[in-house]
């Protein structure tokens, strides 16, 4: 099954919608049904932390760093993510990483900053298509005015803020996840019966791992109000369609002959 990935930028840099299109039929060659007009969407952060090794530091180590793909809350992504693979600067050894269980990070020491090249491999219940995602590791901290000093105690932290958005999702993975506090649902029908929750290949297998009480989670930037924004965005968009679609519907009365219009209701 093929798919096609769409990123959405919002006015900050930091913030993308990352959405995943499946195939148009409602079912595919496996006979797995998609759900119309629903939308899964899971918030997830892509970040680096890095600590200064002060007077520990030599020429090609002087910092140790970590960077990872989390839950925006800090909420387990195994449901979703099976496998993620880090690109590291070919000057490392084994520059490629891959990680099989959350948390999906990954630790070294280094001296230099570079972009990362991230891949995610979802479950194949959710999608067949490989995520493909970046991130710059920053080791120099900075503000608006250029560098300052370096600390051993306060480390550099880079996170950006992501939603993937699945729309039309398979009914067996909405069933499997529709109660997980990592993924969010949308438009699911008052009543709608989900069949009962099945087993996403590996998942079962997998360490489950949220990063609530990871020992760097001190340092995670706060994105619930970056979340909030998103929400109140698509609900805005939801109300600027329904006007239009109003709009719409009165110049077709406004423009129909006299003898055509809607009765009252009532006659003089």
């Amino acid at each position: 099954m093929e798919s096609d990935i769409e990123i959405l930028s919002e006015a900050d840099a930091s913030m993308q919608k990352l959405r995943i299109f499946g195939i148009d039929d409602r079912e595919d060659e496996n006979g797995r049904r998609r759900i119309k007009d629903v939308e899964v969407y899971v918030p997830i952060v892509c970040g680096s932390i890095a600590f200064y090794l002060g007077k520990k530091a030599t020429e090609y180590r002087t910092h140790k760093w970590t960077v990872y793909v989390r839950g925006a809350t800090n909420e387990d992504l195994g449901v979703v993510i099976k496998r993620v693979i880090f690109h590291l600067h070919p000057s490392f050894k084994n520059p490629t990483r891959v990680v099989d269980s959350p948390p999906f990070a990954l630790s070294e020491c280094g001296w230099g900053e570079f972009k990362i090249d991230i891949t995610v491999i979802l479950h194949t219940d959710v999608c067949e298509k490989k995520l493909e995602l970046s991130h710059v590791l920053k080791l120099n901290p900075e503000n608006a005015y250029g560098p300052i000093p370096k600390s051993i105690k306060i480390p550099v932290v880079a996170e950006s803020y992501n939603e993937i958005v699945f729309p039309d999702p398979f009914e067996s993975f909405l069933a499997r996840v529709h109660n997980h506090p990592a993924v969010h649902i949308s438009n699911l029908p008052d009543g709608f019966n989900l069949p009962p929750p099945g087993v996403a290949d590996t998942y079962h297998l997998m360490e489950k791992g949220d990063t609530k009480d990871h020992p760097l989670s001190q340092w995670f930037l706060k994105f619930s109000e970056v979340e909030e924004l998103f929400k109140l965005t698509a609900a805005r968009k939801k109300v600027q369609a329904h006007i239009a679609k109003l709009k719409r519907q009165l110049i077709m009365v406004d423009g129909q002959p006299e003898g055509l219009q809607p009765s009252s209701g009532y006659e003089c």
